[in-house]
């Protein structure tokens, strides 16, 4: 949809930032200036003490000095709430007074009337909830609290009764004045065959409201309480409002819990999905009586990168999950998966949380299983492969389904790991490294040293290297800050690996304009507290550091900034082609992708040799190769020594 123009600049002017933000942090009256509308909170996006969140309420803009984050009030409000654009929009122009355009006309008429179903289904579902409280629907209230849904978790889910009548939602509506059309169109009611009064979609069962995920009623979904109905389970039929294999259930709920940090569990029904939420799980949604769709795959994607399908312990629920997988496998991206909890036999979540309580229930789902080994249990299960040809056929299904995966890395992952499954499964064990002492081939590589293993750069985090620069590179600029504003460009794109890093990273560009070093590091323990600095100085590596040894040599601390930062761009930028490269492999292979790769490692080891460190000893000859300055003169008075003795004259 889009919107007139000047829409959003009067939706940001009637909007107060602080007002918006100050729902969810804390401000800091030592810091802040409301009358100037400057405010400072911890940050909301990240874990932190200090009051690092900084807002302008006169900019209308928010900023962290911490984990940089940045934007204004519909930005905040999709981060926070974890709604999309125009959902923003309309939560914001709902809180100030302000009508949302419609397209034309006949939007506008389609809008008033979705409109009017949704307050008809409002009157449904407080009919509903008024039945449950009759004495006819005293089996219902009994069999909600075997399940062990309190009255208090009965009102939050506003779970309600159908009478077993014809036409008692039918008269209850119309005898407040609601049209056949409305209630007909809504899909609480179907016309009769014999001519006679519509009569009740829902009889006789208990009632759970669906909502979408801005809260709004769209449908019903009814548990027979006759257990000789032929549908235990039954959904409104798909109306203007309700489309079910789009919608899910406790929507809404479930994505404000998942934006706080809450993994996403999808459940097979209504009463698991209470079942979890009440047991503290909030973030569980439910399809709506059908295997999971495309398009509700792709909101659970958009709730989590990584939903956990959390699936009855029987023979339905296996089948369900294995066609999941063949929905999922053609949509995976970097970052975006499944996992599988799979329930004990003949268990549900629900059975589940009654047995053992929410740490059987947290168990579960630590130990849920990535998709791949989903995959490779439903090709291999109760087939026996004591053949060449029925090997083969297993690898032809695995290359098939794998085939599907449209991320060439992706793929390539799934290709290794099903390639170690398959290796486990036919025996062909690899053998254990050799342990010290014991006989090993006279060609095998030589067993790292203790040492060696226990230093920090095999020992420490992946990217640890990468580290070490950072925190010459900040040390550096703290201690000269003079060099501030002619490096200020190189440190504000850096992408630092830790935390602390980025802070500091935020106070220096905060600080350009302070020169005194002990100024600048007063300031950034103020603003950060004296923690990260004193980390970061007592590392040895930046103590040993040449600009920090002689802190009075402006120019030897620019160089050396100049050639870390060289050195880590260097390095990063080989590990992206490397990893672009990797890409490539599972295309093919020719002779660009090994230049590319020969271009990589000489870039890095131009940077790595550094400006330098080469200008004292080595020149550059004619073809471009390094020669050794002391060795080129050798060689010089070498060549005098020769002239002189086949000329008869002295080297002068």
């Amino acid at each position: 949809m889009s919107l007139p123009p000047g829409f959003l600049d009067e939706l940001r002017t009637r909007t107060s930032l602080s007002q918006v933000v100050g729902r969810k942090v804390m401000w800091d009256p030592r810091k802040s200036n409301q009358s100037k509308g400057d405010m400072w909170a911890p940050c909301p996006f990240h874990q932190e003490k200090s009051a690092s969140f900084h807002v302008d309420d006169r900019k209308g803009y928010y900023y962290c000095f911490g984990c940089h984050a940045k934007g204004d009030a519909i930005s905040f409000i999709r981060e926070t709430e974890n709604v999309g654009f125009m959902e923003a929009i309309e939560i914001l122009a709902a809180e100030a007074g302000m009508t949302m355009p419609a397209r034309d006309p006949q939007a506008q008429q389609k809008s008033d009337r979705r409109s009017q179903l949704i307050e008809v289904m409002e009157q449904a579902v407080q009919y509903y909830r008024l039945q449950s409280k009759t004495a006819a629907a005293g089996d219902a209230r009994a069999y909600l609290a075997r399940r062990g849904l309190s009255e208090a978790a009965q009102e939050r889910w506003e779970i309600g009764f159908a009478p077993d009548m014809w036409q008692g939602l039918w008269d209850h509506l119309t005898g407040k004045g609601i049209t056949p059309d409305l209630i007909m169109g809504a899909g609480l009611a179907k016309p009769s065959q014999r001519g006679g009064k519509p009569y009740d979609t829902f009889r006789g069962r208990i009632m759970f409201p669906i909502r979408d995920a801005r809260g709004r009623a769209i449908a019903f979904g009814g548990r027979a309480m006759d257990p000789n109905d032929n549908a235990k389970y039954l959904n409104s039929p798909e109306t203007e409002l309700f489309d079910k294999g789009r919608s899910l259930f406790n929507h809404g709920p479930a994505r404000e819990a998942a934006g706080k940090g809450k993994p996403l569990i999808v459940a097979e029904g209504y009463m698991d999905v209470i079942a979890l939420a009440e047991a503290g799980f909030g973030a569980t949604v439910a399809p709506l009586g059908t295997a999971i769709t495309d398009t509700q795959l792709q909101l659970m994607w958009r709730i989590h990168p990584e939903p956990i399908i959390a699936l009855d312990g029987d023979t339905a629920g296996l089948r369900a999950a294995m066609r999941v997988i063949d929905l999922a496998l053609p949509q995976l991206e970097a970052g975006q998966s499944l996992r599988f909890a799979l329930m004990p036999q003949g268990q549900d979540p629900d059975d589940v949380i009654r047995s053992g309580g929410a740490g059987a229930m947290q168990k579960l789902l630590d130990q849920a299983r990535p998709m791949v080994q989903l995959l490779w249990q439903r090709e291999t299960e109760g087939r026996v492969f004591d053949s060449p040809e029925r090997k083969a056929a297993l690898d032809k299904d695995l290359r098939k389904a794998i085939a599907t995966i449209k991320d060439p890395s992706i793929r390539g992952h799934y290709g290794e790991e099903i390639k170690r499954l398959r290796w486990e499964l036919f025996g062909q064990r690899r053998t254990s490294q050799q342990r010290p002492g014991k006989w090993r081939p006279r060609d095998a590589p030589a067993l790292p040293m203790p040492t060696t293993r226990n230093s920090a750069l095999v020992s420490g985090p992946p990217r640890f290297e990468e580290e070490l620069r950072e925190a010459v590179i900040l040390a550096t600029l703290v201690t000269h800050p003079a060099l501030l504003p002619e490096f200020e460009g190189e440190l504000e794109r850096l992408e630092f690996v830790t935390d602390d890093h980025r802070r500091i990273q935020g106070a220096l560009l905060t600080h350009l304009g302070e020169n005194d070093p002990e100024a600048l590091r007063a300031a950034i323990a103020g603003t950060l507290g004296p923690g990260p600095l004193e980390k970061l100085f007592a590392q040895s590596h930046v103590q040993i550091a040449p600009p920090l040894l002689d802190r009075a040599d402006s120019e030897k601390a620019m160089m050396c900034l100049a050639e870390e930062l060289a050195k880590l761009d260097a390095a990063r930028g080989a590990a992206r082609e490397i990893e672009d490269a990797v890409e490539d492999l599972a295309g093919l292979a020719d002779e660009g992708l090994t230049w590319r790769l020969g271009q990589v490692a000489e870039a890095r080891n131009r940077a790595g040799r550094g400006d330098t460190e080469d200008k004292g000893e080595y020149d550059i000859g004619p073809n471009g190769a390094r020669m050794s300055r002391e060795e080129r003169n050798s060689f010089d008075r070498l060549l005098e020594q020769i002239n002189f003795t086949k000329g008869g004259r002295r080297p002068s």
